[in-house]
């Protein structure tokens, strides 16, 4: 309307038009303001919200807007909108594709994502679910927030719980099947209700197990998730500026207090993973005792390659290596490896310095008994090279652990970088030297 229409003293449009707008709708469309099929309720709030913008922009003054504002039709418009129900059937429809997602099974994600599992996939769609214009309401905006930040949480738990799951010796695939144990309610509930109890009580129920491989996702979901907590600030601050919230560090200080969270949760990952690759690798390298078995008065030939337990000790690092270097950061992969290796050299060295220490006592406990009897009968020389049977043992362990050093460093790893190799290396070729010197 022009200036030139109007009548002084008395304000047309919000004393007489907006009454009979609100009037209106309330009489004739009544379900506009029905919040039970959320997606309709957004779109028909929106749309009015924007009429409502479009009519203040009518007043003719800042007057008139603060009239239209303070006058009780405008409140009882603005009341007719129940945003509280419309969140909570939001924050249904998120909580409970999470805990569906957060289940025992562990299913991959689907293909195109750029997680692993299912879970974490979840996470990171529930949260771009919560800003995203299909769902986002300005009045909403510190609900939302508070929901983003008990998803972040929520995830946490679930991790913390997943990384104390007993590893399975085999590799689990049947990822779709039903959950085996009822799921667990976590101490961080995304729920807004406090009042959770269903009388069941986690401590009672079974830990399900976990395979390496899923051991692997959980890993590499949690340090991708970390790396894009930066971007559920960006996602954010649009929003946040529309409602005229500028205190963008309180915002990006609560995410980082999250990211450290998750972060707490990977040195327990990292060390079981480390711990399950140690003990593959060393369930193969204590093969080192049965060596003397396979040269005691057997007339074996000289030692001049490997044992073939070397390789299969090997096998965990190289698949590491081979079927993850798309998945996981070559730092991550380099730590697990260096971890892993530091682990099982340690165990490998006592193995091999027991052996040694047995093959010494027995070749003194023979030349006791031959000085004893003075007869060559007990003489411990095999019929092959001259070389004893004794000797033949310490020239295959130095064999062993020299391909085992060779190996190590083709996978991009210093061995002085593996706790106890220097030692178990300097251990062999002492007995490598005494093999070779008594020979000669």
């Amino acid at each position: 309307s022009e200036k030139a229409d109007t009548v002084p003293g008395y304000d047309f449009l919000v004393n007489s038009v907006w009454p009979e707008i609100v009037r209106g709708l309330e009489e004739k469309l009544p379900s506009l303001f029905n919040p039970g099929n959320p997606d309709v309720f957004h779109e028909k709030y929106t749309t009015s919200m924007d009429f409502v913008r479009k009519f203040e922009r009518q007043c003719g003054s800042q007057a008139s807007v603060k009239r239209l504002r303070s006058h009780p039709s405008y409140h009882n418009f603005n009341n007719k909108w129940n945003l509280p129900v419309y969140f909570q059937i939001r924050f249904r429809e998120i909580a409970g594709a999470l805990e569906e997602a957060l289940s025992d099974t562990l299913e991959e994600a689907p293909a195109g994502s750029s997680y692993c599992l299912l879970a974490t996939h979840m996470v990171w769609m529930s949260l771009l679910k919560c800003w995203s214009d299909q769902m986002f309401l300005p009045l909403l905006a510190h609900r939302l927030w508070k929901l983003s930040l008990q998803i972040l949480a929520r995830y946490s738990v679930f991790v913390t719980e997943v990384s104390l799951r007993p590893i399975s010796s085999e590799n689990m695939k049947e990822s779709k099947k039903p959950v085996p144990v009822g799921r667990k309610e976590p101490s961080v509930s995304l729920s807004p209700s406090e009042d959770q109890g269903n009388g069941s009580s986690p401590e009672s129920q079974p830990l399900s197990s976990i395979s390496s491989t899923q051991l692997v996702y959980v890993a590499a979901d949690l340090d991708k998730l970390q790396d894009q907590i930066p971007d559920i600030l960006d996602m954010i601050k649009p929003k946040l500026e529309m409602i005229g919230f500028k205190n963008v560090s309180c915002i990006a200080g609560a995410l980082e207090d999250s990211k450290a969270s998750l972060s707490a949760c990977m040195p327990t990952l990292n060390n079981r993973i480390i711990q399950d690759l140690s003990e593959s690798s060393f369930t193969y390298l204590k093969s080192a005792l049965e060596v003397p078995r396979l040269y005691r008065r057997t007339n074996k030939e000289v030692p001049t390659k490997a044992s073939p337990y070397v390789d299969s000790a090997l096998k965990p690092f190289y698949r590491l290596q081979n079927e993850y270097k798309d998945t996981l950061k070559q730092s991550m992969v380099h730590q697990w490896l260096e971890g892993a290796l530091s682990e099982s050299t340690q165990r490998y060295y006592e193995t091999v310095s027991d052996v040694l220490s047995s093959v010494k006592k027995m070749e003194e406990s023979l030349k006791r008994l031959k000085q004893a009897r003075r007869t060559a009968t007990s003489n411990p020389v095999g019929t092959n090279g001259g070389m004893s049977d004794d000797n033949k043992i310490r020239l295959q362990l130095a064999l062993d652990v020299e391909y085992f050093r060779e190996q190590i460093r083709k996978m991009g790893l210093e061995t002085s970088s593996i706790k106890s190799f220097s030692a178990l290396t300097e251990l062999v070729l002492t007995a490598k030297d005494q093999a070779t010197a008594e020979q000669s």
